[in-house]
């Protein structure tokens, strides 16, 4: 039976050898781009591990010897963020941090390629003056997260190291790195992983059922002839399982050929190594294994008909149509995430993942099971509102089994409301919470506070500052006296007018935190209310930070940056332009968008393929009916017309509908989670969309000169 079903596949005449390239080829597509997916899930994972690694829990690992003094901080340049490491070796027998061959000495460092590359192509004094010493060449690519992290560790004494923030003292390194927060990786790749992984098994199922009406007629003629179920059944996995299995060989070429491509793709904001993109066993059995099972089962559960009786492929009745009650998993997904905007929020991020996450399966569930009732009443207003024979054939065709319909465009519901609700999410946050428009006092000013201890009085430091060129002023906020994490005093002299004045009769006055109020901005207008701290007292008081405005320039800014940073080297906090922390979060969330904006267009792609092999299949099988309408006098634009609205009319309405409830969701979830409006997704999101649907019409347009070969007289005459 083995040999039968072989030389069925591949000697079946000109007809069986098409199908069998047309769906290797479909499967070879489907099965690259799950390889890329898993691939994709583990570059992400191994970067967040690598980033993770910067620090690292003392209480873990189990090496003993001398301690390592290990110490993380943040540091900044022109937006980009700097990983600065300081460590301190106790003695020979100290670990070594991975990257590097051995712990860097007082005046040593390794940096990364990128930053060395910035040091090198920048003046001393606004970048590489911060970290003097010897460089001692480059850290590999084992402690980097990306080809593109800015990262140095620096060598330092095991007293002052000791002293820094955040110091740890290791005894083994590699082991103590701390887990990745699972919660929130597995909820944002696994939303990522469903938006392109369904169109991709919808396309692969697709192409394995093609031409499935043709294979029904020759398997019922089989039966006739003697041939039993199981029989069939083999023929059948047979011939799907070798188009399957050759087609998932040439996905695993596909895949060798794009992984380097597709990790130097900024997706997550920063690039991947090449080597992140690789496949674990598991990953490889799932498609290698996986895939050729899948086709062999599609065509089992094609083959249903057959199976019954061999007249079943003749036996075809009108399906039931769908019913409204499809319509409530959407609704209770809906439902669920209202609830939380007058309900009780849990307060901790696991417990606000397990109730976000179950709304948004519950509604991406519910869309996909809504589909064909939607596709069923798209068709019936498009017959109501029909005013000639094309949208009443594709309209009748439709609402005839709504299932099918709907079947091929399921991926694009599901990758347009992924898409929507990531556009919406992330448009928000970054109006909410992005960088300071360049050229505002806010994108001018930066500061250095000090969180633990008294630095001693800057006056050199603030002398040593206005002396930069394009610094205007350099101010000392001092605490406010038995208020502790209230807003800061100063004399209303040194308050600069960018900056606002004193209330009137004021002599000292209680400022926020840089001039700036929490998510406001600077604002030469503003008052500040006056504070009972007399100017004689002032000197007396705590320095809680140094404020100092700029042009905005860059040099003036990375050149104050520096002389803060030399001035007081055990700084907590990195001084920092109101813009910097923003700037940092907002490149992440861009990168988390440019890869939902691949995520809708090769989802679309993915769909529109889907669509030119159901579109194709189903000419193949009604080939004879429209023979016979051209027969009898209908022009073939009109046949064009109908294959066209049949499936344009369906991806279009589910289009519109997940683009609305994707936005909704989005609204739902940020007032909920955190008080925000949504704010609509600019043209390059409306852009995406618009690209990739014109997209699928165009594989479908191109399907059509099929119907005008297969449709002839001879058709008619020969079925």
């Amino acid at each position: 039976m083995i040999g039968f079903g072989l030389r069925l596949a591949v000697a079946g005449g000109r007809e069986a050898l098409t199908r069998l390239v047309l769906i290797a080829a479909a499967v070879a597509v489907g099965a690259g781009l799950l390889l890329a997916t898993f691939a994709g899930v583990n570059a992400v994972n191994a970067q967040l591990t690598r980033y993770a690694a910067l620090y690292p829990d003392p209480s873990a690992g189990a090496g003993g010897g001398d301690p390592l003094w290990f110490s993380s901080r943040e540091d900044f340049f022109h937006g980009r963020q700097i990983d600065r490491i300081d460590v301190a070796a106790t003695g020979p027998g100290s670990p070594t941090p991975i990257g590097i061959p051995a712990v860097p000495g007082p005046g040593e460092f390794y940096a990364s390629p990128a930053l060395q590359r910035l040091l090198a192509a920048n003046p001393g004094d606004q970048l590489g003056a911060r970290y003097p010493g010897r460089d001692l060449g480059t850290i590999g690519d084992a402690a980097l997260g990306s080809p593109d992290s800015l990262a140095i560790i620096v060598g330092g004494a095991p007293d002052r190291v000791a002293e820094l923030p955040h110091a740890r003292r290791l005894t083994s390194i590699g082991d103590n790195t701390p887990a990745i927060p699972e919660t929130m990786v597995d909820l944002i790749m696994g939303v990522i992983v469903a938006g392109l992984l369904f169109p991709v098994l919808i396309f692969i199922g697709t192409a394995t059922r093609l031409s499935a009406a043709r294979r029904e007629q020759r398997f019922a003629a089989m039966r006739l002839v003697g041939a039993t179920p199981a029989q069939i059944s083999a023929v059948a996995a047979i011939e799907a399982t070798t188009a399957a299995v050759a087609g998932t060989a040439l996905g695993f070429l596909v895949f060798l050929a794009l992984r380097g491509p597709l990790a130097r793709i900024p997706f997550t904001g920063d690039r991947f190594f090449t080597s992140d993109m690789s496949l674990s066993v598991p990953n490889i059995l799932l498609v290698a294994v996986g895939v050729p099972v899948g086709a062999a089962l599609a065509a089992a559960v094609s083959l249903h008909r057959v199976r019954v009786s061999p007249l079943g492929v003749t036996r075809r009745v009108t399906p039931r149509p769908p019913s409204w009650y499809r319509l409530i998993p959407l609704l209770l997904g809906l439902a669920e995430l209202a609830f939380f905007l007058v309900g009780p929020m849990p307060e901790t991020s696991d417990g606000q993942t397990a109730v976000f996450l179950p709304g948004m399966l519950l509604i991406m569930a519910g869309l996909i099971f809504a589909g064909p009732l939607l596709t069923m009443l798209g068709a019936r207003v498009m017959a109501r509102r029909s005013t000639g024979p094309t949208t009443l054939i594709a309209a009748r065709r439709l609402a005839d089994n709504p299932k099918a319909g709907f079947r091929a465009i399921s991926g694009i519901m599901l990758a347009l409301f992924i898409t929507s609700v990531a556009s919406g999410v992330i448009t928000t946050i970054v109006a909410e919470r992005g960088p300071a428009p360049v050229g505002s006092t806010d994108a001018g000013t930066i500061s250095a506070r000090f969180f633990e201890g008294t630095p001693p009085e800057p006056g050199p430091v603030l002398a040593e500052l206005r002396s930069i060129p394009g610094v205007r002023s350099a101010t000392v906020l001092r605490a406010n006296p038995g208020k502790e994490g209230e807003p800061s005093v100063v004399a209303c002299g040194d308050i600069p007018a960018e900056y606002g004045r004193c209330a009137a009769g004021a002599t000292v006055a209680v400022v926020a935190d840089e001039f700036i109020p929490f998510r406001e901005s600077a604002d030469s207008t503003r008052v500040w209310p006056a504070s009972p701290v007399a100017v004689a007292d002032l000197q007396r008081l705590p320095i809680e930070s140094v404020v100092v405005l700029t042009d905005g320039s860059v040099t003036a800014i990375e050149h104050a940056r520096t002389v803060l940073q030399l001035a007081y080297p055990t700084y907590w906090v990195a001084p920092s332009v109101p813009g910097d922390f923003e700037s940092a979060f907002a490149n992440t969330l861009h990168g988390w968008q440019q890869l939902a904006d691949v995520i809708i267009v090769a989802s679309l792609a993915i769909a529109g393929c889907s669509l030119a092999v159901s579109v194709v299949g189903g000419l193949n099988e009604r080939k004879r009916p429209f023979s016979l309408l051209r027969l009898s006098g209908t022009p073939v634009r009109i046949l064009h017309r109908v294959v066209a609205l049949e499936s344009a009319v369906p991806m279009l309405t589910v289009a519109a509908i997940a683009i609305g409830v994707g936005l909704l969701s989005a609204q739902l979830f940020l007032k909920a989670q955190m008080g925000y409006t949504l704010i609509a997704p600019g043209p390059g999101y409306y852009a995406t969309v618009a690209v990739g649907l014109a997209a699928c019409l165009g594989i479908i347009a191109s399907t059509l000169p099929l119907l005008d070969r297969i449709t002839g007289p001879e058709t008619a005459r020969s079925e």
